[in-house]
């Protein structure tokens, strides 16, 4: 992500919050204010405010400051002491220890250090280390961005499940003032005597059973309504409505093979598999270097009293320093890397192994989505046919029992007709909406 974008979406965040705290002000003023959040607010809102999201972004800071820390291994490793002791007095003892003479020293001594060292070479260790570092936080970003699309994904489909509910319930209140309606005919017509009171009862029976059908839904919004408070940080109590305005939006993906292509390079599974063998190659390097001498810079200063080793005893302060380069070489290391490095070469083969596997279930995913979408698009269709057949069924059977020519029966199994095709077709509008997001979540650019 680029400067100019992140500033740009920061700022809409910003944005967003002002007239989130707003919109909460006057929703707890007027409770008939819900606040309607766009698809992109929605996002946005997740992404800042998830607490799956904190954790993740957590870890990457966590990376951040391990890089950093693997970074002061280029530094000098500076050591200094101090140390205050007593002296006892000495004995010389003969050679056959038949007896000793008593010696006086100084009793006080103190010492005074200061010694810094410096790796300069061991095979690129420090270099690679830092680089393991480095990818293991390109590691922790690409988790967290792949965190990010299906939290996305997940809030989309409780924003999408929300809209339903809401159409659902306008479908409900069009069908319950219809049956209202129509009962109020039955009734007029069962005091004339054209009909018995058995078709009143069926139509305040199926008003009772539209309602709490009403009721089962408005339970589940609030439930819906509340899970995605939750996900996107807003306060208890706020009530989101989604904005109709996407199922006019223009949402038509690129063909299969460009998304196939996109998904290669864009989807963060496959980037994190690719950046996992890029870290194993890395881990090899660093065994490598197990086999390579360490040649270290190194200096010294030392402040000490008193002088032990002259005789007699000097009660001063000496001062030495020294400086010099020294080489190590671990032998075991002859015997031992070359299993690390079999090691190293099997996880980097079941790494290998696991990305072209990964590449082909995304294919797979891919070209399952777009199917999916073109079928929602053609459930649309379909059912908005059938929605005008069961519409124009409905006006045929109601005016046939107006004129005495249709049962009660008929009626009822026309209006549950028509209900039931216009659910169907509100479901499938939405259902293209979450088809085409799920597509780009599979290629990685929700």
């Amino acid at each position: 992500m680029n400067i100019k974008s992140s500033v740009l979406k920061t700022g809409l965040y910003l944005v967003v919050c002002f007239f989130t705290t707003f919109s909460n002000l006057t929703y707890g003023q007027d409770s008939a204010s819900p606040q309607k959040i766009t698809i992109e607010t929605l996002f946005i809102l997740a992404v800042h405010n998830h607490p799956n999201l904190a954790v993740s972004k957590t870890m990457v800071d966590i990376a951040k400051q391990k890089t950093t820390v693997a970074k002061l291994k280029t530094l000098p490793e500076v050591n200094a002491s101090v140390s205050a002791f007593y002296l006892g007095d000495a004995a010389l003892i003969e050679k056959n220890l038949s007896g000793s003479e008593h010696v006086p020293l100084p009793h006080f001594g103190n010492n005074y250090s200061l010694e810094a060292k410096e790796l300069i070479w061991k095979g690129g260790a420090v270099k690679n280390s830092i680089k393991a570092s480095t990818l293991g936080e390109e590691l922790a970003e690409l988790d967290h961005l792949n965190e990010e699309q299906n939290i996305k994904i997940l809030v989309l489909g409780y924003y999408l499940d929300l809209f339903k509910l809401h159409n659902q319930e306008q479908v409900y209140n069009q069908n319950i003032e219809l049956a209202q309606r129509r009962l109020e005919l039955t009734e007029k017509l069962y005091k004339q005597g054209m009909i018995t009171k058995n078709d009143v009862i069926r139509n305040q029976l199926q008003i009772s059973e539209l309602q709490l059908a009403k009721e089962v839904i408005l339970n589940n919004s609030h439930i819906l309504n509340d899970e995605l408070n939750v996900a996107l940080g807003l306060p208890e109590g706020t009530v989101i409505r989604p904005v109709d305005a996407i199922l006019q939006s223009h949402m038509q993906p690129a063909d299969l093979v460009t998304l196939k292509q996109e998904a290669l390079t864009s989807n963060p599974d496959i980037r994190l598999a690719a950046k996992e063998t890029e870290l194993l190659y890395t881990e090899k390097d660093i065994t490598k270097s197990e086999k390579s001498p360490a040649l270290v810079l190194f200096a010294g200063n030392e402040l000490v009293k008193p002088i032990t080793n002259v005789m007699p005893v000097i009660d001063k302060y000496m001062n030495t320093w020294n400086a010099g380069v020294s080489l190590s070489y671990n032998l075991s290391s002859l015997y031992t890397t070359d299993r690390k490095l079999k090691l190293n070469d099997l996880q980097i083969e079941k790494n290998k192994k696991y990305e072209l596997a990964l590449k082909q279930k995304t294919s797979v995913a891919v070209n399952s989505a777009y199917i999916k979408y073109n079928e929602a698009y053609a459930q649309r269709n379909t059912l908005a046919y059938n929605k005008a057949l069961a519409d124009e069924n409905y006006r045929i059977i109601e005016k046939k029992y107006l004129n005495q020519l249709a049962l009660i029966v008929d009626i009822m199994d026309a209006s549950n007709s028509k209900l039931e095709a216009e659910l169907k077709y509100t479901n499938a509008e939405i259902n293209i909406v979450y088809a085409y997001y799920k597509l780009l979540k599979e290629t990685g650019r929700i």
